[in-house]
This record gives structure tokens, sequence and C-alpha cells, in this order.
């Protein structure tokens, strides 16, 4: 698993008035273009090389160095080897610590928003805290004029992006602004959209490739409730989701699986096929064990090959109305072979692994893997595919 955030083995010379610095990772032998820009070291070499080219301040990777002067310098531990030039960071430099914001080879960037929601999910994986937290959107709105603009795909997170619902959407305005080009995915619960003019303001951005992700558990009210640990939750979900789609806005509908909504998923998507046949993709996703899934183990665990044959006429319905469908986070050898097709490899590169059975699967190039994060539960199913055109 690929660590994102840690404490500087050592700093100096890192002048702010702030609490928080961004940090755009510059190969030495560039020139700054910011002053954010700061010029990567991972040999010693390379320190004479970046005073050259005019960096004030470095950060070094399992690099023993010692500027001189006024020139910042921020050291990192070995593990932190895979960052490169165009990343970004954020750093805090009276604690030392730092986060990984952006990695531009990567396929999986995603920026936190806040900490704080207004659901409680049962199998959530970034538990919700109370905390004031709002400096992160300034933290991200300074990130973004650092992304690179090739970059394809980056998704905004929480806890609730949506907490301070006009400030995010303003952050949404400078990704139109800044990337043009880049699909924007954007998890919320969609709540928020329930309120006057919120989804109004959404679709003003006019961003050519927006997208938000709402979560619906279940069709039966009292138990999409009950996951997400709020009354009433979703009554506001379907009415933000159908106020954003009269903004002409893409949606995408999420549904967790486990033991208390994957035995209803079937009825789940037959009814998003009556009812919903206008969301741009529903994706059925595999359970992640870590945050609260791991207190509420006993609740939600169910080995997806017992539900394989719900999520095979689930992907039917949906795919009968026309309805995109994915799903998400499950490895090929707990499918049917008729929804290997809808089966995306969709695990973040930071947390995607596989286990000694995959080495001898000749469907492992297409197959999604699983997570390393948490504490990964296996099905009773896992074994290697050896003929694929063998699989019923």
């Amino acid at each position: 698993m690929l660590p994102l955030y840690g404490t500087a083995s050592s700093a100096a010379g890192m002048k702010s008035n702030r609490p928080w610095q961004v940090l755009r990772l510059k190969s030495p032998s560039s020139q700054p273009q910011h002053t954010a820009d700061t010029a990567l070291i991972k040999e010693p070499g390379d320190l004479d090389v970046a005073m050259a080219h005019g960096f004030d301040r470095v950060l070094s990777v399992a690099c023993s160095i010692n500027p001189e002067g006024d020139v910042g310098h921020v050291a990192l531990p070995e593990q932190f080897g895979y960052l490169g030039d165009g990343d970004i960071l954020g750093y805090q430099p009276s604690s030392r610590r730092f986060r990984t914001l952006y990695r531009r080879a990567s396929r999986h960037n995603s920026f936190l928003v806040t900490e704080r929601c207004n659901h409680y999910c049962l199998m959530c994986s970034q538990p919700p805290r109370k905390v004031e937290d709002g400096w992160l959107l300034d933290e991200i709105d300074e990130a973004l004029e650092l992304v690179d603009p090739a970059t394809k795909s980056f998704a905004f997170t929480g806890g609730e992006p949506l907490t301070e619902p006009l400030r995010f959407i303003s952050l949404l305005s400078r990704c139109r602004e800044l990337l043009p080009n880049t699909a924007i995915h954007v998890l919320t619960n969609g709540r928020a959209f329930a309120q006057p003019g919120v989804a109004k303001a959404w679709g003003d951005v006019r961003h050519p490739n927006l997208m938000a992700g709402i979560p619906i558990y279940s069709t039966v009210d009292h138990i999409h409730d009950y996951v997400v640990q709020s009354v009433g939750a979703l009554d506001e979900t379907l009415l933000g989701i159908l106020k954003l789609k009269n903004e002409g806005q893409r949606v995408e509908v999420r549904v967790v699986l486990h033991a208390i909504t994957a035995p209803w998923i079937a009825e789940t998507c037959r009814w998003l096929a009556r009812n919903l046949p206008f969301v741009d993709h529903v994706a059925l996703m595999g359970l992640e064990n870590t945050g609260f899934t791991l207190a509420n183990s006993d609740l939600l665990w169910i080995d997806p090959v017992d539900y394989q044959d719900a999520l095979a006429a689930s992907v039917e319905a949906l795919a009968a109305a026309k309805v995109p469908v994915s799903i998400y986070n499950l490895p090929r050898c707990v499918l049917p072979k008729s929804v290997w097709r809808y089966a995306l490899q969709s695990i973040s590169d930071w947390k995607n692994g596989y286990v000694p059975e995959c080495s001898a699967c000749v469907e492992r190039p297409n197959c999604a893997g699983f997570f390393t994060s948490g504490r990964p539960k296996r099905s009773r199913a896992i074994s290697p595919i050896v003929d694929a055109e063998a699989v019923g």
C-alpha cells in the first residue's frame, strides 16, 4: 500500500505566514515557475543543480544533503521515493506533517474536501469528524493551478464535499477555468442539491465533464436511512438527483454491496431502471474492509459469491433499460462470466493488490484485484482462472 501522508524526517527554513503550504515538486534541472515550486532531490548532486537553476527550497527523499543560506529544506524517508516531477504536497511547517495531494503519473487522484459529513454510514471508509477544516478548500484552491492541465480526471471526496455548498461550487468554477479538459468526479451524498439554489449553482458552473457520484443503498427508505444513519436521507437524496438532472447535469448512482444492501440489489436496480433511467451511470461496488466497516464487520460482511446471481440480474435489468452500468472493486473469480465485461479495474493504484492465487490467473490483466487497505476479507471462491473459455 502506497503511503500518502507522513511526517518529514527533518525540515528547516520553510517560512510561511500560514499554517499550511502547498509544494509542487519539480526536477532540479527545470526552472521554478511558481512560488510553490520545490526541487525534488534524490541524489546529492541534485542540490547544486537545483541551486544553479534558481530554486530557493528543496525536498529530499532518502538523500542526505545540507543546503546553505536561506534555502528551505524538507527531508522525507525512503518510502516516499515514488514522488516525482509535478506531484503536489500539502505541508504543515509547525508539525512537519505532509500529505500527497496529487500525483502527476497516477490515474487515481482525489482531493479530500472535508472530514465533516451529515451521514454516519455503517461502512464509511473515511469516518467523519466534527472539525473546523474549511482551510482544506483554500489548500485545494491553491493546488488546482499547479495541476498538470493534461490530467485526464480526478475526484473530490470527503466527508461530504457539499458541507459548504456554495464555497465548494466556486471551487468547481476554478476547475472549469483552469482544467476544462479534466473530468471531475464529486463523491457526494446528494442531499445538498435538495436545498434551494444549490443544483442551479452547480449547473451554472457549466464544466464540460463534471459528474456527481451519489449513493443509493436501497430504494426502501428505512434500509437506506439505516445504512447512512440519518432519517429522511433517501427522500432528500432522490430530490437532489431530480433537481440535478433538471439542470442537465451528469449523475452516477453508486451502490456499495454488503450484507444489508446485497440481498436487495436486484430489486434496487429494477427500481432504478424503472424510475431513474435518465441517470448517466450506475456503479455496483464491492466493499472495502476499512474504516467503520471494521467495527461493523459482523453486520456487513457477505461473501460476494453469495450474491453473484442477484448481481447478474441487476446488471441485466439496468442494461435492458439502457442505463450504463459497471461493477467496481470485485475480482473476476467471484463474478459470473456474463458480467465480466462490466467489471472494471477500479481500485485506486495506491491501495490495489493481488493475492498469490492471481499469479496463475489468465484474467489478472483485466481484473480489479483486491484492496490492500484495512483488513481485507477473502471470498471462499478466490481461485485462479486458468481457462477463461471454460468458465460458465
